[in-house]
């Protein structure tokens, strides 16, 4: 199958890479969403299939001894996130461009892998506390995961410099016109191959 053009936004959780995603996929009908496979549990209002996949902690391990992953992470305890290699051939079927909303460790696996036909952006919250604050305000962290969020928020800002941008979300109208510039270019240009 012909490889096509993929488009990854990073971040620490709470820097908006979630919202600016999804506004490029109101705004970029050529876009489709990566489902990552998670095997934290489902919050309000998500859907199995959208959102993530939803799998056990042994199915996931299965799914990675049978080499069905792109990239994986176990973030925390038993806590595992990846990218299964079935959502990128089936957007690449559909003649789209994949869309990724991924942690820092995984984008770096994913660029890795794609090189030139990636846009690799990094979205940086404005500071820890502005992070600390947007986490405190989902109401979804105990006070021990706030904290781990944290500390991995604070390793993640350092590899911002890895990525091809960094749009920095002082204000989400900001950061979300600064998305759709760059992804209006990426996807304006002649491919790579």
């Amino acid at each position: 199958m012909k490889e096509g053009k993929l488009i990854l936004f990073c971040g620490p959780s709470g820097s908006g890479k979630t919202t600016v995603t999804r506004h490029l996929l109101e705004n970029f009908p050529q876009l489709s969403f990566s489902v990552s496979a998670t095997t934290r549990k489902k919050r309000d209002g998500e859907t199995d299939g959208r959102d993530y996949h939803f799998l056990t902690v042994d199915d996931f391990k299965k799914k990675i001894e049978q080499d069905q992953f792109v990239e994986w992470e176990e973030v925390y305890k038993d806590l595992y996130y990846g990218t299964l290699k079935s959502e990128i051939e089936r957007i690449w079927k559909e003649n789209k461009v994949v869309a990724f909303d991924v942690d820092v460790e995984g984008g770096m696996n994913i660029k890795k892998i794609y090189g030139d036909n990636l846009l690799a952006v990094f979205i940086k919250p404005l500071s820890v506390e502005v992070l600390r604050k947007r986490l405190t305000d989902r109401n979804t962290e105990s006070p021990e995961s706030l904290a781990t969020r944290i500390a991995k928020a604070e390793l993640e800002l350092t590899y911002e410099n890895k990525f091809d941008h960094v749009i920095i979300n002082d204000t989400l109208e900001h950061a979300l016109e600064k998305a759709k510039v760059l992804v209006g270019e990426f996807l304006s240009a002649p491919d790579e191959k």
